[in-house]
């Protein structure tokens, strides 16, 4: 079999489908994108048994066949090469050689019929979505999922989707990001919990992309379908957690301030906070809002007076610095509100501008109790 094809174009694809292989493959074959020539069109595939992605890209060629190619050497060559047209040719002795203006490279390949395959998704209910309202939900929330393996539903991003809008959760049980679009509905109620690879993939290939994007999933798994290319994933096993439970209701203590101002305070003064804790200190009385952290251990501490809007009881609340200024950083308002009834009750940050119509975040952060 032999095909001609572009050197930057055919580099572009495979490192979006690079991403999908695992430095640690349990089945060598997995170290090899999968190679499907169909005369002038060639499917190329990569998998890490979870998550299987394939591009179909076109080529000049008039043949058929399967073949196994080791990735990251090939990604290597081809990330040297300037643009220019590749001849491929699938010799006898079980090389590739591939041919360029200047020079010829000859790597082994394996059995194409040896990669596994991917998994046909039965009876699949359907979602469109813009891809780039997909790439906008994912990058909101899945900064808040967690990372313990004894909880693996909060590894990943809770896809909820009904006839009145879709949303979607992600937390650690410290944060929690509840990101909702109401201006797209799904034809019929479904719930599935996507884990975070495939998400990260689709993130970095949708971010500003106006394409629409096919969403089929089942109990077992979901497939993303968009231009040429196709992602499917087992998804996580497990229910999510009532998050709604834990969003408090009655929040009379609102404080409005500038974004950007808060987060410069919060972070600098999170320097002088215990490196294990991280702890700083919320003190708010009248328009003024104090931020103070603490490490008695070295004597350091910080204080910083901000002016803000405030309607509430005078009270101090502490926070993780850490999570308040990634939460505060995932927003794009210029304005935020944070809203809070007690000390030992969660806060609730949510964008008072910079949102699209029928787009919704919410952010719950729990608070950490003060030593006084």
């Amino acid at each position: 079999m032999k095909f001609i094809v572009s050197s930057s174009y055919l580099l572009k694809q495979l490192q979006v489908l690079g991403g999908v292989i695992s430095n640690s493959n349990t089945l060598p074959i997995l170290d090899n994108f999968l190679f499907e020539l169909d005369n002038n069109s060639l499917l190329v595939s990569a998998s890490d048994l979870e998550t299987t992605m394939s591009a179909k890209l076109e080529v000049e060629s008039a043949d058929q066949g399967t073949i196994a190619v080791p990735a990251k050497l090939l990604l290597e060559t081809l990330k040297t090469f300037p643009e220019q047209p590749l001849t491929f040719v699938v010799a006898d002795n079980n090389t590739i050689e591939i041919s360029s203006n200047h020079g010829k490279y000859a790597l082994a390949y394996a059995d194409g019929e040896e990669f596994p395959k991917a998994v046909e998704l039965e009876d699949p209910s359907a979602t469109n979505i813009l891809g780039d309202v997909l790439a906008t939900a994912v990058s909101k929330t899945i900064f808040a999922t967690g990372n313990d393996d004894l909880r693996p539903v909060m590894s990943g991003v809770f896809f909820q989707f009904s006839t009145e809008g879709l949303t979607f959760v992600a937390t650690d049980a410290h944060k929690l990001v509840k990101y909702t679009r109401e201006d797209i509905k799904a034809s019929q109620s479904a719930e599935f919990i996507m884990p975070k690879k495939p998400l990260n993939l689709l993130k970095g290939i949708l971010a500003g992309s106006d394409t629409e994007v096919l969403i089929e999933y089942n109990e077992a798994n979901a497939k993303f379908t968009f231009d040429e290319t196709q992602l499917i994933c087992r998804l996580i096993d497990g229910k999510y957690p009532n998050y709604e439970a834990v969003i408090p209701k009655e929040n009379p203590n609102k404080l409005t301030i500038a974004r950007t101002q808060f987060l410069n305070s919060v972070r600098r003064v999170s320097i002088f906070s215990n490196k294990t804790t991280h702890q700083i200190r919320l003190k708010i009385a009248g328009a003024e809002l104090n931020v103070s952290a603490e490490d008695i251990d070295y004597s350091n501490k910080a204080e910083e007076r901000l002016t803000c809007d405030y309607q509430g009881d005078d009270m101090q609340i502490g926070f993780n610095s850490r999570f308040l200024s990634e939460m505060l950083n995932n927003l794009n308002a210029d304005e935020v509100q944070l809203e809070m009834s007690l000390p030992n009750r969660a806060g609730i940050l949510t964008p008072i501008d910079g949102l699209d119509e029928g787009e919704h975040v919410t952010m719950l952060v729990m608070p950490v109790m003060l030593n006084n």
